[in-house]
């Protein structure tokens, strides 16, 4: 089990360093994938670790929680109080809370979520493990 947490947060890793790679080549993407790329893989991420901490959660349950965790924080956006404005100020902040709520997040969320519950389900399927 400790072998599985291990291969998803390196997942989660791999994704976080994917998704800030994916900024330094924004000029060169198409805008509507610079729109949604990295909410995609901010969802991405999010499942990744989420699934390190409940190995035992069926596919479709952690898919559905992770989707709506991101909702909550798109959700989120629409509050604008001083102290968390403050946090979104930080890089950091930014990258977890978001700064700016967009319909568009929803649909790079559901992709990304979608993306991540498809490759676990396949690799499953195949009789892959970690």
């Amino acid at each position: 089990m400790k072998k599985e947490r291990i291969f998803y947060l390196i997942l989660a890793f791999l994704t976080i360093v994917i998704g800030l790679g994916s900024r330094m080549c924004s000029p060169y993407l198409p805008y509507i994938i610079n729109l949604g790329l990295g909410d995609a893989l901010w969802a991405m991420m999010l499942y990744w670790l989420l699934r390190a901490v409940w190995l035992e959660m069926p596919i479709i349950q952690m898919a559905i929680l992770t989707y709506l965790i991101c909702c909550l924080v798109e959700g989120s956006q629409l509050y604008q109080a001083d102290w968390i404005n403050t946090i979104r100020s930080y890089r950091l902040g930014r990258l977890v809370l978001g700064y700016g709520f967009l319909w568009s997040d929803f649909l790079a969320y559901a992709i990304g979520v979608g993306a991540s519950a498809g490759l676990e389900y396949r690799t499953k399927k195949k009789g892959y493990s970690t």
